[in-house]
């Protein structure tokens, strides 16, 4: 049965490609919509149908109001991003959603939120998790939802005990809030004005919520099903489809032609090659790759690897060396009738002392870190072995500007335990959850090595490595280790930098903005100055 009302369906089809299916272009008219829409729905519930009518439908400035707001209260620059096709899939899973986030140039995401949303509500009696049609054939179906379902029910069971830890840890008596009668900074017992403690409470509120939250999601399994909207150019969905087309998964091959149909109605044109003669010759050669990669790593010898989470820094070159790059590169736009070649030889020849200098002088323009380095920045690179949380590794997917290569998911690497959860002494229900997996995990992967990723939680430790320029690790390192982030990538980010620095304590200079300390609550500070920015846009 329809969610829509027959009413409803023929206002929808004016804006969506169609009102029923799980996958749909927006066709609303007015960009500006599109794009709030897109941005809305990555912090709330509700489908994004019923967004649309429940708020935008009798507000013609909505779009424009909750571009307004998100620009100012979340710093999420992505919005200004959106155009061209845009599309929104709704109950794909987590392991089907990173392939399609794998796709780096041409096109961005707003992606559901665990931090802000619970996951626990079901639908029809049943969480929401993939389950795999060919998997559901075998003598594994039973095993994989048992599994499923016992991680849903140990998070669902533990997401209020665990806000009532934060608030009795974290108590709402020991934090400042601005007083609107005098503008200074007061204990909550002092504030008197009635909107000022509504503020303050949601601030409050907003912050630990999303604290429990952060604990508890190394609980969901990659079946989760998340929501994720894509914006991007005909060129990069041609290829996202040709990817989506070749791999062994039916969730990702049926999901490319679902947004094959739905491009179709906006930019056919532009995708057409994706799954003809052309698109067929490419996912061939793609899985070749695969299989020749896979055929050349049983050389290699089989070693134990670390059941623990790694950051290390494993490639670089002198410091010396991506100084002479660095400035040669920073010379060459105003170095008319020369080529790099001659300025680098020339750099070379200068002092070490100097060159140092020349770097300091550099870092010391940045006044924040919305001012990028140069690209001259980019002339150094380098490569870290990381295995994280698999929950951490969906935020540092969401980098761009860099290469990183990833294996499957697995729970060979063992798992984190926040300590919050051996604080409560809900570590013996946790281990069971996560030891079910592992059992489930290892029955399946013997047959179905792909289909097996389904069933391993956020918590289980994930490898990939991560090659990056100078430019994009500052870039990275401070957006990562700002107050309002995770915990767990914070310190990853952390790590990072003083390993860069360890290697290159010159250049690391240009990473100005790296915040090296620790937080209670994470997003307190941040949800202070979403409430000042909220009162002033009103």
């Amino acid at each position: 049965m329809s969610e829509f009302s027959d009413k409803e369906k023929k206002i929808l089809a004016d804006h969506f490609s169609n009102t029923d299916d799980s996958v749909f272009a927006i066709i609303t008219p007015r960009q500006v919509d599109r794009g709030a829409l897109m941005s809305r729905y990555s912090r709330t519930d509700k489908n994004m149908r019923r967004v649309f009518l429940d708020e935008f439908l009798k507000n013609e400035n909505r779009g424009e109001e909750f571009y307004n707001r998100v620009l100012i209260e979340y710093g999420d620059d992505s919005v200004a991003e959106l155009g061209e096709a845009q599309i929104a899939i709704e109950g794909l899973s987590n392991i089907a959603v990173k392939k399609i986030e794998d796709r780096r140039i041409g096109l961005s995401y707003l992606e559901k939120s665990s931090r802000y949303v619970t996951w626990n509500k079901k639908v029809n009696g049943e969480y929401r998790f993939y389950r795999d049609p060919d998997l559901m054939k075998t003598k594994f179906a039973d095993d994989y939802i048992d599994a499923c379902n016992f991680s849903f029910d140990v998070y669902s069971k533990s997401i209020e005990p665990m806000i009532k830890y934060v608030r009795e840890k974290f108590p709402i008596e020991k934090y400042t809030f601005k007083d609107s009668n005098d503008g200074k900074e007061k204990l909550f017992s002092k504030l008197k004005n009635e909107q000022d403690i509504k503020s303050a409470n949601m601030i409050y509120n907003g912050s630990t919520k999303a604290k429990a939250l952060d604990i508890l999601r190394g609980l969901l399994p990659a079946s989760t099903l998340t929501n994720v909207g894509i914006t991007g150019n005909g060129r990069a969905f041609e290829y996202l489809l040709t990817i989506l087309y070749s791999s062994n998964l039916k969730e990702e091959q049926d999901l490319a032609s679902k947004i094959k149909v739905e491009l179709d109605t906006t930019i056919k044109s532009f995708v057409r090659r994706s799954n003809d003669k052309y698109g067929k010759a490419l996912q061939d050669y793609l899985n070749d790759i695969k299989k020749l990669a896979k055929k050349n790593a049983k050389e290699l010898s089989q070693k134990n690897i670390s059941t623990k989470s790694i950051t290390k820094l494993v490639e670089y070159e002198s410091e010396t060396s991506a100084m002479n790059k660095i400035i040669s590169a920073s010379l060459y736009e105003q170095s008319p009738s020369l080529t790099y070649k001659i300025i680098l030889d020339a750099v070379k020849k200068i002092p070490v002392t100097k060159k140092k200098k020349i770097i300091e002088s550099l870092a010391k323009l940045r006044k924040n870190r919305r001012h990028r380095p140069s690209r001259a920045f980019e002339m150094t690179n380098y490569t870290f072995d990381l295995i994280n949380n698999f929950g951490m590794f969906r935020d540092f997917h969401r980098h761009r500007a860099l290469t990183l290569e990833r294996q499957l998911l697995t729970t060979d690497h063992g798992y984190v335990t926040p300590k919050e959860i051996s604080i409560l002494n809900m570590e013996k229900e946790y281990k069971e959850c996560m030891d079910k997996t592992k059992n489930v995990f290892n029955k399946i992967r013997t047959k179905y090595p792909e289909q097996a990723q389904y069933v391993v939680n956020f918590a289980y430790n994930y490898p990939y490595f991560m090659r990056l320029n100078l430019r994009e690790a500052a870039h990275l390192i401070e957006l990562r280790t700002v107050p309002q982030g995770h915990v767990d990538y914070r310190k990853v980010a952390q790590d990072m930098f003083k390993q860069i620095n360890k290697a290159h304590p010159t250049l690391a200079k240009i990473i100005k903005f790296a915040d090296m300390n620790e937080y209670e609550l994470e997003r307190f500070e941040s949800e202070k100055r979403t409430e000042e920015k909220r009162k002033n846009i009103k």
